[in-house]
């Protein structure tokens, strides 16, 4: 067996305001009645709910684990039913911390939508007790009472997680069937542990989530932007001994290696039915959770592609129902004509208040929409339907006002966008070996003013300063891609002509005047153009949209010198754009 490439780091106890009133270490089974409430800003509960706390369950390598586990009443005296695993490092406690309700509050849902037994970004067992699911929360691997040290998303998670799918299919009370639901980590760690094919494990729920690390999390397009992974390692992850230190791990394996191949899933062996939910807004799980989608091979899946921010989108009533219908249909093999749901539902933004949600289609992209090249051109700084004959070079100084390029393109018709989008570009730079480059495709009105739509309920003016730049996933402004051009080297068993992808295993400098063709992929988009409407197409050095969270270090390009895009003559460089409908 080869050792152990990753590194760690100590990790430290459950800090105040991660603590819940079902943290403490207290094993052993009561009955919660009906009407019972945890908290009382907390929903009450709708039936009596039987709670089997600090459960110890040892994995195969001799770590023990803890589980707290929420099952119908009647399950103590013979009824049996199957179980829903929500696996997370944020503790299994923590539903009423200040952490957890203070998130809600940000996002503008009321802490009553949920009981506060559920863990973060979980399923509420108040919900799920009532229609005959038990809902099982680990402390994962190294995370307060459970041993062993803990790791960031791997393989490893998925072979823990394989084990205490079976242990829950062998109890008494437990139906043999065990599926999974849960957003962010908890839908990463699906792609794990469907991937280990655990016997009982029949249907996984992942909303949103990073199927890549390296390309994800730590390294995007090749640059070293680890703001949010510093986040998700200091702030989480909290236990008595040794968590992996995934910062560490940047700066001794910055290229695509070992390590970092453990951490992406075996989608192949990925085959449960799954209902997958994305965006196209978060910047942090929109590409990872369409390249799963697209990967997987599971033979029934299903894709609602929505319009807001995952945590809003995962508690609205109509959407828990709607994952009621694939769950009773798939796990409890009820007739509720849930195998006529279309197998992708998507949405088209309209920035302005007029979505459209649920669009039925029989894939992603939906038939009908036409790989399109719109070309640079450096003269005009326009979009062209056809490349311009006269090479044009746009150029940009590092560090002075503006740092950027743009061209526009204005549509006559209505016109949408659904798909994936790419920017195949020739560039130089002047005067550094390398250029960090970040693209945007962008929404303009008629007049040129640019759209954004906020994605939670809370339109604050708080939630404003946070958004006018940074706090990516609580306001869409656009897609965006971005690549470290030595890093520009394509991954030709990965890479299809719409979404071109890296093998990030080596690094190219460029060399004084050499010219290079690179392709960027931007996350996926629906998008509605009105005649009249613009669209800009965004070149520069800068981050152009900022963090993804607030409160989040960011990153700032490595560049220097004059960084040139040729456009026209023999080296046309193009926006490839979905275009699915343009009518008059």
């Amino acid at each position: 067996m080869s050792q152990d490439p990753k590194t760690y780091t100590a990790s430290s106890p459950l800090p105040p305001g991660r603590t819940g009133v079902l943290t403490p270490f207290e094993p052993g089974t009561r009955t919660l009645p009906a009407g019972f409430q945890v908290a009382p800003q907390f929903k009450a509960l709708p039936v009596d709910v039987v709670l089997d706390r600090d459960v110890p369950v040892t994995l195969r390598d001799g770590v023990t684990i803890r589980v707290d586990v929420f099952r119908p009443a009647g399950t103590e005296t013979g009824e049996q039913v199957p179980v829903i695993v929500a696996w997370s490092p944020y503790g299994k406690g923590q539903g009423t911390s200040p952490s957890v309700m203070g998130v809600f509050g940000l996002v503008g849902l009321p802490n009553s939508v949920v009981s506060g037994l559920e863990k973060f970004e979980a399923p509420d067992p108040a919900y799920w007790c009532a229609h005959g699911y038990a809902v099982a929360n680990p402390d994962v691997r190294g995370v307060v009472d459970s041993e062993g040290d803990s790791v960031l998303w791997d393989r490893q998670e998925g072979r823990d997680c394989h084990d205490l799918v079976e242990f829950l299919a062998a109890q008494d009370w437990c139906d043999g069937k065990v599926a999974m639901s849960g957003t962010s980590y908890l839908a990463v760690a699906q792609w794990f542990t469907a991937a280990e094919q655990p016997p009982h494990l029949v249907a996984i729920n992942p909303w949103e989530g990073v199927s890549d690390v390296y390309r994800d999390l730590v390294k995007r397009g090749g640059m070293p932007d680890t703001g949010f992974a510093r986040q998700l390692q200091e702030g989480s992850f909290f236990g008595r001994n040794r968590k992996e230190d995934v910062l560490a791990e940047v700066e001794t394996h910055p290229l695509f290696d070992e390590l970092w191949a453990d951490k992406v899933p075996d989608f192949e062996k990925i085959t449960v039915p799954a209902y997958v939910v994305a965006s196209y807004s978060n910047t942090l799980h929109t590409a990872g959770t369409f390249r799963a989608w697209r990967r997987m091979a599971s033979q029934r899946k299903w894709l609602r592609i929505h319009d807001t921010q995952e945590w809003p989108d995962y508690y609205d009533p109509a959407h828990v129902e709607d994952l009621r219908r694939f769950f009773d249909h798939v796990v409890k093999g009820v007739d509720n004509g849930w195998d006529q749901t279309p197998p992708v539902r998507y949405s088209v933004l309209d920035l302005a208040g007029g979505d459209l949600v649920d669009v039925a289609a029989e894939s992603f992209p939906p038939p009908g929409a036409v790989s399109t090249r719109f070309y640079l051109d450096g003269a005009t700084r326009t979009l062209t339907p056809t490349a311009p004959a006269a090479a044009v070079e746009a150029a940009y100084a590092v560090g002075v006002n503006p740092d950027r390029v743009s061209f526009t393109t204005r549509f006559e018709a209505e016109t949408v966008l659904t798909g994936y989008p790419k920017a195949h570009l020739w560039v130089e730079a002047r005067g550094a070996a390398d250029m960090d480059l970040f693209v945007l495709v962008q929404k303009l009105d008629a007049h040129g003013t640019p759209l954004a739509a906020f994605t939670t309920p809370n339109t604050s003016a708080r939630i404003h300063d946070l958004t006018d730049h940074g706090a990516t996933i609580l306001k869409y402004k656009g897609s965006d891609g971005r690549l470290r051009v030595s890093a520009r080297h394509l991954d030709p068993e990965l890479s299809t002509g719409d979404v071109p992808a890296h093998t990030f295993d080596r690094v190219e400098p460029l060399e004084a005047g050499q010219v290079v063709d690179v392709e960027i992929d931007l996350l996926p988009l629906g998008l509605v153009f009105r005649p009249g409407e613009q669209l800009r197409f965004v070149v520069s050095s800068a981050n152009l949209l900022g963090t993804l969270m607030p409160g989040i270090a960011e990153y700032v390009g490595a560049n220097a010198g004059v960084h040139v895009i040729h456009t026209g003559g023999e080296r046309a460089s193009y926006l490839q754009l979905p275009v699915q409908a343009a009518t008059a």
